[in-house]
């Protein structure tokens, strides 16, 4: 449950905490007092949207706090330990969230930092808030199918899970089916383009790596006649008459002669004789390279050709040749694909009739479940109608389906399907008697929407695991008699759940376990609202002022403390 709530410096709140208890806890005050507030800024703890706008004006940042107790087994406790927050075995968990006056906004939990993502995970698990909100979403009829799944939702889950997992293999097979038809003359298109680039690369006969070595045959070639100059001079200057050959090795003669007569000649000797052969086997090699440099000017313009070539295609279908030739296999493939078109259309089709029978099948499991809930909830909301004194209003569930054309067959009518199966769910009341049913969008008053919305979220939350239940001013429109039926069943649900709620009827005020009195302060230079949990003399005082709507009298205080009393003993009786 909700064990406290701390704002500051948001909106108009300069600084307010509030300690809620089980049971129910009442939020009374006038109108523009900032009751909405305190929604708002709970709101932001459960993943609301943060806005600049929330910091009080001349402030950098808004803070908003709540202390929550987690039962053990909670899901909520799942939640954090998936998000890798720590709870005690206490079960205590704060959230926090500040707003810079630049609507940046920092979420912590238990003081570890968390997204916004995370937070919108947790949230529902915390607080569940039914405000004015859910009382138009009753007047949506389309909407009425996730009031009634919701309460269906264990005996439904599994036909859902199942039913969701065809729908979106049926729905997309059925995207690409359309697609592909559509896409029939262009798809001819296509392959004339295909086959024409395919084979513009295949008659160029590349090979991998083919415009690397071309690169470095013509760097090579284009150099090449200097290169063979080179060569020949340096060859001429070492080999022939009177060249450094000849002189080397008439000095290695003279020195052989020499040797004979001063032996300090043999080393001398020896360094011209190693000179003489290095020189020699240097001459060889500048031959034989000599022999294979000769140039040919047609070789250097077959590479640049070639070159051309490649660069062409190149600008068409990749930086390089292995890119080329990749590009070459993916539209292959593409081709191939193509040319089998019509084996594929067959294919789809077929594909989309299986998953269209088998989608049938779960669609008509899932609409008997759901019409067998529907007429159970109609029966339970029809019964608490009654006690919120509608005792001859009816209430039904129209469950239908609609045909068409193009939609799925079942049971010989092709039907619309959507995302929750073949059913569309409107909700039905005959508020008096002799009325024939219609549609509760149609004709209900708002006292009538506001209780019929009481009645779902009483059954609601039997099954719900939410802990804590905020009503805001779910009591519009209603007075008299009905206003004491609202009261009496929220205090009802008050016994299972720790309620919050914010109202402006008397009678509801009158059954609370913890009344908070909200109301805006304002001097010279500020205005700010401030929360106050009201004393029994207090409560007296704040319910009769809502009863006479101007001066408190001792007669409005008078009636004031008898519906207290009545109150306590509504409870005890409930």
């Amino acid at each position: 449950m909700l064990v406290e709530l701390s704002i500051r410096n948001f909106a108009i709140i300069k600084s307010v905490t509030v300690s809620f208890q089980r049971g129910l806890n009442i939020l009374t005050g006038e109108t523009g007092a900032g009751k909405s507030i305190i929604i708002d800024a709970l709101g932001l703890l459960l993943g609301g949207r943060a806005s600049a706008d929330f910091v009080r004006y001349g402030e950098q940042r808004a803070e908003v706090e709540g202390l929550f107790e987690l039962p053990p087994g909670h899901p909520a406790l799942a939640v954090c330990a998936n998000v890798g927050v720590q709870v005690e075995q206490d079960g205590m968990l704060v959230v926090r969230r500040d707003i810079s006056n630049q609507g940046k906004s920092i979420i912590r939990l238990n003081g570890q930092m968390v997204t916004l993502a995370m937070l919108r995970e947790l949230g529902p698990w915390l607080v569940t808030v039914h405000g004015q909100h859910d009382t138009h979403m009753l007047m949506q009829a389309d909407k009425h199918i996730n009031w009634l799944d919701a309460y269906g939702e264990a005996a439904l889950g599994a036909a859902k899970e199942e039913y969701g997992k065809l729908y979106a293999a049926y729905r997309k097979t059925k995207q690409d089916l359309e697609r592909m038809a559509r896409n029939e003359r262009e798809l001819v298109q296509r392959i004339d383009l295909l086959q024409y680039q395919l084979d513009e690369i295949e008659a160029a006969a590349l090979s991998p790596g083919e415009d690397e070595k071309l690169m470095q045959q013509r760097k090579k070639w284009m150099n090449i006649e200097k290169v063979y100059a080179t060569v020949q001079d340096a060859y001429r200057s070492l080999h022939g008459d009177q060249k450094g050959m000849d002189w080397l090795g008439h000095a290695m003669s003279e020195l052989e002669r020499g040797v004979l007569y001063e032996e300090q000649l043999a080393p001398i000797l020896e360094t011209v004789q190693t000179a003489y052969y290095q020189i020699e086997d240097v001459v060889h090699k500048l031959r034989q390279l000599s022999y294979h440099l000769d140039f040919e000017p047609e070789q250097l313009a077959e590479v640049e050709r070639r070159l051309d070539q490649i660069q062409s295609l190149k600008r068409k279908y990749g930086k390089s040749v292995d890119d080329i030739l990749e590009y070459a296999a993916t539209i292959s493939d593409e081709l191939d694909e193509m040319h089998h078109y019509e084996d594929r259309l067959q294919q789809v089709e077929k594909r989309l009739q299986e998953l269209a029978a088998d989608l049938a099948v779960e669609a008509l499991e899932l609409s008997v479940i759901r019409q067998e809930c529907a007429t159970k909830l109609a029966r339970e909301i029809e019964q608490q109608l009654k006690e919120l004194h509608m005792e001859r209003a009816r209430f039904a569930i129209d469950v239908r389906q609609t045909p068409d054309e193009e939609g799925v067959e079942i049971e010989g009518i092709k039907r619309l399907v959507d995302a929750n199966g073949m059913d569309q769910i409107e909700f039905l009341i005959s508020p008096n008697p002799g009325e024939p049913l219609r549609s509760l969008a149609k004709i209900a008053s708002g006292g009538e929407l506001s209780r019929v919305m009481l009645a779902i979220k009483t059954i609601l939350a039997g099954t719900d695991q939410v802990e804590t239940l905020i009503f805001d001013e779910v009591d519009t429109g209603v007075s008299g008699r009905a206003a004491q039926a609202i009261a009496e069943k929220l205090a009802r649900v008050a016994q299972k759940r720790q309620v919050l709620c914010i109202t402006h009827l008397p009678q509801v005020a009158s059954m609370a376990d913890a009344h908070f009195l909200i109301k805006k302060e304002m001097s010279e230079h500020e205005t700010k609202t401030v929360v106050t949990r009201l004393s029994e003399e207090e409560r007296v005082t704040e319910l009769a002022r809502m009863l006479s709507g101007a001066e408190v009298t001792a007669k409005t205080e008078e009636h004031a403390r008898e519906m207290i009393v009545l109150g306590r003993e509504r409870k005890a009786v409930n």
